[in-house]
C-alpha cells in the first residue's frame, strides 16, 4: 500500500464490515431458516430501529470511501497508474453511494459488504506479512523468468532496488543501456484473486458449488497474471512498444524514453486487458455459482438505477439451496 496509514485505515475498513457480517450472522442464526420470522423481525426492526448490521455496514461504506481518497494519489502520481488511479477515485463516491443505499434499507447490499471483508482477509496479509509477501513475489518471479525462456529470453536475475529480493530481471538493450524489470506484489495478480475468493465467501451456497467456483477463477487469473507479467517483461526489457515516444512521456510525466514500453505495456495494454479478462471470468464464476448474481445486481443499479434479473437473463437458477438443505430466503 501506500504508507502504513493507508494499511492501518485498510485493517480499520475490514474489522468494521467483518463486525457488521458477525452480528447479522448472529442475529440470523437465531431465527434459523424460519423465512416467516426473518421476514417479521426484519419488519420489526425496520419499522422501529436500524439493523446493527446495517450500521455498522455503512461505516464501513464510509471508511472504504476514505481509503480510495488515501490511496489515489499513490496510483495517480507515485505510480502513474491512470486507469489504477482514475478507478480508485470513482470508487469514493460509488462506496459512499453504496453506504447511502444500505443505510436508506437496500439489504442486499450486506452481500458484498461481506465480500469485501472477506477480499480484505485475503488481501492484507500478503500485504503485511513479509514473509507472505517475499515468498508469492519470489514464486510469480521465478515463473515469469520460466515464462520468458520458453520465448528465447533469458535475462538476469538480479535484486530488486525496490524490496531487495532476488525479484527482478536485468535487461540490456541494443544500445547498451540497462533496464530493470522488477516483480513487486501488484504484479502477483494477489488483488484480482482476493476480489474472487471474497465475493464467493461472502455469498450462501454449498460449500461445492463454491470450491467449484474458485477452481475456476483462481487458476485463471494466476496463469493470466504469469501471462502478463511475461508479456510486460519481453516488451519493455527488449522496448518493442517504442510508439509515440514524446505523447506516452507526457502523459505519463516522465522524461525516461525507456520507459515507454513499460508505460504502454504494463499502464495500458495489460490493465486494460485485465479488465476485459475480469469480465470472462466473472461471466464463469456466475455459471457455477448464480447466488453472486445479487452483487452484480447491486452494482448495476448503483450505476443506472434500474432493476435487473440477470438470473432470467442467464438461464440459471431462481432458488438457490445452501449446504444445509435451507433456502436463502431475503438473504439479498
Amino acid at each position: 500500500m501506500a504508507s502504513i496509514y493507508t494499511d492501518l485505515l485498510g485493517w480499520v475498513v475490514i474489522a468494521t464490515f467483518l463486525a457488521g457480517a458477525g452480528v447479522e450472522y448472529v442475529r440470523r442464526n437465531r431465527v434459523g431458516d424460519d423465512a416467516g420470522a426473518l421476514a417479521t423481525l426484519r419488519r420489526r426492526l425496520d419499522a422501529s430501529e436500524t439493523p446493527p448490521e446495517r450500521t455498522l455496514a455503512t461505516a464501513g461504506w464510509v471508511l472504504f470511501a476514505a481509503f480510495w481518497l488515501a490511496l489515489f494519489p499513490h496510483f495517480a502520481f507515485t505510480q502513474k497508474s491512470y486507469v489504477e488511479g482514475v478507478l480508485s477515485l470513482l470508487a469514493v463516491p460509488a462506496c459512499l453511494y453504496a453506504g447511502w443505499l444500505l443505510w436508506n434499507g437496500r439489504d442486499s447490499l450486506l452481500v458484498l459488504s461481506r465480500a469485501v471483508a472477506a477480499m480484505g482477509v485475503v488481501y492484507f496479509p500478503f500485504e503485511s506479512i513479509e514473509v507472505l509477501k517475499r515468498t508469492l513475489i519470489l514464486v510469480v518471479t521465478g515463473q515469469t523468468g520460466w515464462a520468458m525462456a520458453q520465448f528465447g529470453y533469458e535475462p538476469a536475475l538480479v535484486e530488486g532496488p525496490i524490496l531487495g529480493y532476488q525479484n527482478a530481471y536485468r535487461f540490456v538493450t541494443a544500445d547498451g543501456h540497462g533496464l530493470l524489470f522488477e516483480v513487486v506484489l501488484a504484479c502477483t495478480g494477489l488483488g484480482s484473486m482476493a476480489i474472487f475468493a471474497g465475493l464467493i465467501a461472502a455469498v450462501r451456497a454449498p460449500l461445492g458449488r463454491k470450491l467449484r467456483a474458485l477452481a475456476v477463477s483462481i487458476p485463471i487469473i494466476w496463469l493470466l497474471n504469469i501471462a502478463r507479467t511475461t508479456f510486460i517483461g519481453i516488451t519493455f526489457g527488449n522496448q518493442y512498444l517504442q510508439l509515440f515516444v514524446d505523447e506516452v512521456l507526457f502523459l505519463f510525466g516522465s522524461s525516461d524514453p525507456y520507459m515507454v514500453s513499460f508505460f504502454l505495456s504494463d499502464r495500458v495494454i495489460s490493465q486494460v486487458l485485465a479488465v476485459v479478462a475480469l469480465v470472462g471470468i466473472t461471466y464463469l464464476v456466475v455459471r457455477e455459482l448464480p447466488e453472486l448474481v445479487t452483487v452484480i445486481e447491486d452494482v448495476l443499479y448503483m450505476i443506472t438505477k434500474e432493476e435487473y434479473d440477470l438470473l432470467e437473463s442467464l438461464d440459471l437458477p431462481r432458488e438457490p439451496v445452501r449446504a444445509d438443505g435451507g433456502r436463502d430466503v431475503d438473504d439479498r
